[in-house]
């Protein structure tokens, strides 16, 4: 190659570096990417002049700008492996143009410089855009992937279909409809503070999508405005909001010196009126959290005075008892300050007034007094005791102690024993009426040996068609709770008595290994028993 070829095939071009360090410093990108990009866009042109079954190659210096192209040819063993003869040549071969050629080696002939015509040059514009549009995207994706839950500030550039596009200086980012606080309006130009909630990588770029009504956008202004929230002292422990409406927030303090709720609060109401005002008059409820559930409760439904709460953590639900005056307050409009509460504190939450629960519980008493007379054969006195003491079943009376019966006023231990008798005769007697009920409806003694199922829901099961094990484990747990009487069973025991009659399922499957391994076994043991009897046979003579 002479030395006049290569000089023709460099061009000094010092405007690229300067063009692609301002692309890149507009963009926010590595100025090295935007070279890349030009080189691509070389290398394209390239082939399209010279042929693309040609490997060619471009490449711009970084100091001078100086562009390079030039034609790479790989030197392969035997002219057999030569797959792409505009892209390989064998050893032999290129040991006559350079006599110190290796296989694995490149073959470079330089190129002269390309004149870029109308045509090429669009398409080489088009490359580079589409590269640094690339680099760019990917340099948000980075940026801002590990940004969730941040707080930020932008620019509304414009507004499509009701969703807010925010320049966030270096990206954009989208505030949908129903991320924005109700009734809120913006015009471009306008300032906006969010919260980023996702930040995803989709087949259009990367996409910030940020929210105004999460609850944790409230959570990190507080963190914003209260010094002891950043600093570590005060806790946010829940946050629940009816976005431009209304908001309770429970706080806990870690210094017992400290109250948690007035330093939310600011000196006349100043830092909670700041975060106020940048949810759009959203009014703020800030409440002490406790770890005990009831405290917590009574609190989370401040303004409202509460008499009496009963908790049902099984189904984590409670129930809570307000003063007649006070329904309306504990409610709130629209059930939201119930609703509120109930999202602060996870519990499902069930209001009574005073009189509603006093009605409630003579009715409960009433029936578990007339329960208790019709099975157990006993006057109005004594059911009333019953009752009284907290019995609430025949089988509580059935399997109590003597001694805790003995206890009760007016009763000895030989009323004591006649209770226990006449309950275990009753539950006896009913057991039986089940059985045979049972039996009428054609339940299978393979489903009633499933573990969980009582007689009575053997009964109920039976009269909606479910009468072998294979009936009852192919329900779903809400079906055989639906069938259930009600109050009778629960979620988790429904699941575990599923599961039971699913067992024999598993149990029929066995590995195909297995199934030789018990082949094998039974003729072995037939083949070790015809042995014992000839062993014997030989004994007898």
């Amino acid at each position: 190659m002479s030395k006049s070829m290569e000089t023709s095939a460099a061009q000094t071009r010092p405007e690229l570096i300067e063009v692609a360090e301002t692309v890149a410093r507009d963009k926010g990108i590595d100025r090295d990417e935007v070279l890349e990009a030009m080189e691509q866009a070389i290398q394209k042109a390239g082939r399209s002049k010279y042929g693309h079954e040609h490997d060619i190659r471009a490449n711009i210096d970084r100091s001078t700008g100086e562009i390079n192209l030039a034609r790479y040819v790989e030197v392969v063993d035997t002219p057999e492996e030569v797959e792409n003869e505009a892209t390989q040549m064998d050893i032999e071969a290129a040991k006559k143009v350079k006599s110190d050629a290796e296989i694995g080696d490149y073959m470079v002939d330089a190129l002269p410089p390309i004149d870029f015509g109308r045509i090429a040059a669009q398409t080489a514009k088009q490359v580079i855009v589409q590269r640094v549009r690339e680099a760019e995207r990917s340099r948000q994706f980075d940026e801002y992937k590990d940004r969730i839950g941040e707080v930020v500030n932008g620019l509304v550039k414009r507004i499509e279909y009701g969703n807010v596009i925010v320049d966030l200086n270096r990206a954009e980012a989208i505030l949908r409809r129903d991320e924005s606080i109700p009734r809120e309006h913006f015009n471009t130009g306008d300032r906006v503070r969010s919260y980023i909630v996702d930040v995803r990588e989709e087949t259009r770029g990367p996409q910030i999508f940020l929210s105004r009504a999460h609850p944790q956008f409230m959570a990190k202004l507080f963190s914003q405005e209260v010094p002891e929230i950043y600093d570590g002292i005060i806790e946010i422990k829940a946050v629940a909001r009816d976005p431009g409406s209304r908001a309770k927030i429970a706080v806990l303090s870690h210094d017992s010196s400290i109250d948690p709720v007035g330093p939310c609060i600011g000196m006349r109401g100043s830092r909670v009126q700041a975060v106020v005002g940048e949810l759009q008059g959203e009014k703020i409820d800030i409440i002490q959290w406790s770890p005990d559930h009831a405290s917590f409760i009574v609190n989370a439904l401040a303004p409202a005075e509460v008499a009496k709460v009963v908790l049902d953590e099984e189904a984590n639900r409670i129930e809570v008892v307000v003063p007649d005056e006070q329904l309306s307050l504990a409610i709130g409009r629209r059930g939201q300050n119930v609703r509120l509460a109930s999202q602060l504190s996870g519990w499902d939450i069930d209001i009574l007034t005073e009189a509603e629960e006093s009605d409630r519980r003579n009715d409960e008493f009433k029936t578990r007094s007339q329960m208790f007379v019709d099975a157990l054969d006993v006057d109005d006195v004594i059911a009333h005791l019953l009752v009284t003491e907290g019995f609430s079943s025949v089988e509580e009376v059935a399997f109590v102690p003597v001694e805790d019966m003995v206890g009760i006023e007016g009763f000895d231990e030989e009323i004591s024993e006649e209770l226990r008798q006449r309950a275990r005769a009753f539950l006896a007697a009913k057991d039986e009426e089940l059985a045979k009920r049972r039996k009428e409806l054609k339940v299978s003694d393979d489903l009633a040996e499933v573990e969980g199922l009582t007689p009575e829901l053997l009964v109920a099961l039976g009269e909606n068609g479910v009468i072998t094990r294979d009936n009852l484990a192919d329900l779903a747990t809400d079906e055989l709770m639906e069938f259930a009487p009600v109050g009778t069973l629960k979620e988790a025991n429904a699941n575990e008595i599923i599961m039971a009659a699913r067992a024999h399922w598993f149990e029929d499957e066995e590995p195909a290994e297995g199934d030789d391994a018990e082949e094998g076994a039974k003729d072995v043991s037939k083949d070790d028993g015809a042995e014992n009897v000839e062993v014997g046979e030989e004994d007898k003579k």
